[in-house]
């Protein structure tokens, strides 16, 4: 009994040894990718994301997030979202956690996402740090410039795994500099964005609408606003007295309320029938279609400006 103890003693180092050489070979072979397999990105507000590998079960927390995660290919990995997450139409079958202002967390845990993409001016920080607090990787994008998108659709498209997230930034990204090229060092006009009716709302200077207006030869009359969103006053619209009213709404039709400035004949816009329309899908969501609304911006535009100045 003796010598089978001894012998048992030997032998058990014998095993370990033998272990570690197998494992060393595993991992020198390749069999296992744990470096290889893992992603690395840094959000809007500089924060880095790191996965273990590409999220495989994603929740988006706005509309236009949803819209991006499909222009690269990802929409398959979207187990969750927001209302109104309508495009494409395959979206509209995601299960939903609430709205971007209000969604649950536990509706969240429960869907199991190993990533969350968020809006933070949108959703904002406070609501999402419950989800932070729980350990899911969190990536923040917050868009203000038209290049930015292209640079977001890549990033989701790192943290997707996609591999046409780069050819789909490269199309936005020639798009836009030909769009750039085409309206650059035109006559400036001025320009009132109006986001709604009541109350009355515009978007300031550090907004993507303002990235637009400028893109196009225009002039955004709110830029100086101290807030993202603003509510301003029929007087201030008269006074500083745009040259082209611009309008959002809440779909595909132009909205009534566009009409109600011919109560005040004296504005320019009003005299020289320059009140458009934009549907707000195209140009207040931050995905590659903000470029079909910036096109109907600078056409806009442009006609208003061969009227002011023939």
């Amino acid at each position: 009994m003796f010598q089978i103890r001894q012998t048992r003693r030997r032998i058990l180092p014998q095993w370990k040894w033998l272990l570690v050489l197998i494992w060393s070979q595993v991992l020198l072979s390749g069999y296992v990718h744990a470096d290889k397999s893992s992603v690395e990105v840094t959000d809007d507000l500089g924060n880095v994301i790191h996965l273990a590998q590409p999220a495989k079960r994603i929740v988006a927390l706005a509309p236009h997030i949803v819209e991006v995660v499909y222009a690269v290919g990802g929409g398959d990995k979207l187990v969750g979202a927001v209302n109104y997450s309508d495009y494409p139409q395959a979206a509209q079958n995601i299960p939903r956690v609430g709205t971007y202002k209000s969604f649950s967390t536990e509706a969240i845990l429960r869907l199991q996402p190993d990533l969350v993409l968020a809006w933070y001016s949108g959703n904002g920080p406070q609501r999402v740090a419950p989800i932070q607090a729980l350990g899911i990787p969190v990536y923040f994008t917050e868009p203000r410039k038209l290049g930015d998108i292209g640079e977001s659709m890549e990033k989701i498209g790192v943290l997707t795994g996609s591999t046409i997230a780069k050819t789909e930034r490269q199309h936005f990204d020639s798009t836009l500099a030909s769009l750039t090229k085409t309206y650059a060092g035109q006559q400036p006009v001025s320009v009132f964005y109006q986001v709604w009716s009541d109350p009355l709302q515009t978007l300031n200077g550090d907004h993507m609408i303002s990235d637009v207006i400028r893109l196009c030869g225009g002039r955004n009359v709110f830029s100086k606003a101290q807030t993202l969103s603003p509510q301003v006053s029929v007087e201030s619209v008269l006074r500083l007295d745009p040259q082209v009213i611009v309008a959002s709404g809440m779909g595909e039709a132009r909205p009534e309320w566009l009409d109600d400035w011919r109560r005040w004949p004296s504005l320019q816009a009003v005299q020289n029938e320059q009140l458009k329309f934009i549907p707000p899908d195209i140009i207040q969501r931050n995905t590659p279609r903000v470029l079909q609304g910036t096109q109907a911006m600078c056409e806009h535009l442009q006609k208003a400006r061969e009227f002011y100045y023939p």
